[in-house]
């Protein structure tokens, strides 16, 4: 696929590309065709970059990791605003939050600077009970019982679980992952 398609598929190249060996030891080294095979490789491995620096990287940190992803240009920026309209960098950070409380809201700062230009994109965790071998996502809604749920918000400076009226202390590791815009 091609890299201009990006936008609508996202960055797929080749899987294999073919180079006859036997044709390019019988290439003179100051010919045309060698010049056309440097500039084809040169190609292969720009295409190979411009692909890796799009996709998404797999890493999960407790510190501010920008990770591959893109969004749109900020829309309150343009030719008559100081700063240029570009795609903007996802910033992504792992709150180790520790055990969830026992039947209300818990508070753990996020380090994060907050800014009037910080736009989270995802917020989302896991909490395991390493004990009973229970595991839920964080958001967690029960069809059982509304007061069944572990709610997740984020305010400037903290990562607020809040449990409802269920005790979920035995949930004892908790990680939060925060993905955000800081323009």
């Amino acid at each position: 696929m091609a890299l201009q398609d990006a936008d609508q598929f996202g960055a797929f190249l080749q899987t294999t590309q073919i180079w006859d060996v036997s044709e390019i030891e019988k290439v003179d080294v100051t010919s045309d065709d060698f010049k056309k095979l440097i500039v084809n490789l040169h190609q292969q491995i720009n295409n190979i970059v411009n692909v890796l620096n799009i996709k998404d990287t797999g890493k999960y940190v407790l510190s501010e990791f920008v990770n591959g992803q893109t969004f749109f240009s900020n829309p309150a920026l343009s030719s008559a605003t100081d700063q240029v309209a570009e795609d903007r960098q996802v910033l992504r950070k792992v709150i180790n939050f520790g055990a969830l409380p026992n039947a209300g809201a818990k508070s753990v700062a996020h380090g994060i600077t907050c800014t009037p230009m910080t736009t989270f994109t995802r917020i989302y965790g896991c909490a395991s009970d390493t004990t009973a071998k229970n595991y839920i996502p964080i958001p967690y809604t029960s069809n059982a019982a509304a007061t069944d749920q572990v709610q997740i918000d984020i305010d400037g400076t903290n990562v607020i679980i809040n449990t409802g009226t269920i005790n979920r202390s035995n949930f004892n590791i908790v990680y939060v992952v925060l993905e955000y815009l800081q323009n």
